[in-house]
């Protein structure tokens, strides 16, 4: 494919992609997680305890960073540390009950909004595009 025609595509995808965020943003309320607490959230979830050096490194972000995020989780008590049973040096982090609860229950919300303008305003065939894209665009966030 040509820079040009690639270029044009990133530029789409920006913008598509702040919208879709302000959007989010704007539906979620006061008390909710922050897109920062739910990405580490989602990512201790679904691949398991974590130290904080390896959330910041998935992240691309720096550990001070993800350190702020940490601390702010932990305030809330919805994420746990321990010492890592191989390193007694290191802190592993895990999702707490209330944690979990708080993300289930705030991905349940937004993911039934999601559904219900899918099936108000997309064909069965749109939709079709939206779940082989999702996979992709996580990808590309990824490389990034």
């Amino acid at each position: 494919m040509q820079r040009a025609k690639a270029r044009e595509v990133a530029a789409a995808m920006l913008m598509s992609v702040s919208l879709l965020k302000r959007r989010i943003r704007d539906i979620t309320g006061d008390g909710t997680l922050t897109s920062p607490e739910l990405r580490v959230l989602s990512r201790l979830d679904r691949a398991g305890p974590a130290t904080t050096a390896d959330l910041a490194r998935r992240e691309q972000i720096t550990p001070q960073a993800m350190g702020a995020t940490v601390a702010l989780l932990e305030g809330r008590g919805f994420v746990a540390r321990s010492p890592d049973p191989q390193d007694g040096r290191r802190v592993i982090l895990t999702p707490t009950k209330e944690g979990e609860h708080a993300l289930h229950s705030g991905r349940s919300a937004l993911a039934d909004r999601f559904t219900d303008t899918l099936l108000a305003a997309f064909d069965d065939d749109e939709i079709e595009v939206l779940r082989a894209a999702a996979p992709l665009i996580e990808r590309l966030a990824e490389q990034m």
